[in-house]
């Protein structure tokens, strides 16, 4: 069977991007990785959240071998993912105004603790008013998005906003309107989407940021080992245990 060419062009379509990102990203990605050290060093607390597939990205960084130990998942039930029946339910829920607000006031974030938000279109209700309410609770505020969405598409929340616009930093994905990078003939709609790599990337790229800085500062990295090494789970049992005020995946 020869090589698929699709399948060629989709990985030439990601590596694409993800150099895009490395070139012109960088020095955004340095200061995510520099206010995310920051918030380690002064005894906050690291939260991230996505909705429907962005939530993919968010995950990605919580309770990982080899990530770090006090990046928290701050959930919306309903909208992680498609664990939900029906599963469009995620994506109007994504449109409900002050829901953001209820999961913040009920959450353990709070000043001095940073959100990264992730969110490819940056448009719905909820990344918008979750950037907002935690800006106003103190919070820094990283915002993942794709940044073609707010120059080529309306928003849906009330004030005609985007998530990138309320943000202390916008790292930016780079991705197309309608997140496909293929076509083919007989193929009607546009197909394989690319947004979870790059964001997945992009998360990981800010999270070595930010150790790189806690190295130079002389802060040693609360890290995570494979549970599947010999001494994995004894390393993490010690890391828990004493940042166990900071880790709220384990209550």
């Amino acid at each position: 069977m020869s090589d698929s060419k699709l399948a060629g062009q989709f990985f030439d379509a990601a590596i694409g991007l993800l150099t895009r990102v490395r070139d012109e990203e960088a020095e955004s990605i340095a200061a995510a990785g520099a206010a995310v050290a920051d918030t380690v060093e002064s005894g906050g607390r690291l939260f991230a959240f996505g909705a429907g597939h962005s939530s993919l990205a968010a995950q990605d960084v919580v309770y990982r071998a080899g990530g770090l130990a006090l990046m928290n998942l701050l959930t919306v039930p309903g909208v992680v993912g498609v664990d939900v029946m029906p599963a469009t339910l995620g994506s109007a829920l994504e449109r409900v105004d002050g829901l953001a607000s209820a999961v913040l006031d009920s959450s353990p974030a709070t000043a001095g603790d940073l959100l990264v938000i992730v969110s490819l279109s940056g448009r719905n209700a909820l990344p918008v008013e979750m950037a907002q309410n935690a800006r106003a609770l103190g919070l820094k505020v990283i915002g993942l998005t794709s940044v073609a969405y707010a120059e080529g598409t309306r928003s849906r929340h009330a004030s005609g906003g985007f998530l990138r616009d309320h943000c202390d930093i916008v790292l930016d994905s780079k991705i197309a309107i309608g997140d496909a990078e293929l076509t083919a003939p007989g193929v009607d709609a546009p197909f394989a989407p690319a947004s979870t790599v790059v964001t997945s990337a992009i998360m990981q790229a800010m999270l070595a940021a930010a150790v790189e800085q806690l190295v130079a500062r002389g802060v040693e990295p609360p890290m995570l080992r494979s549970g599947n090494v010999d001494g994995g789970h004894e390393w993490n049992g010690r890391v828990m245990t004493e940042y166990r005020d900071r880790i709220f995946y384990r209550h």
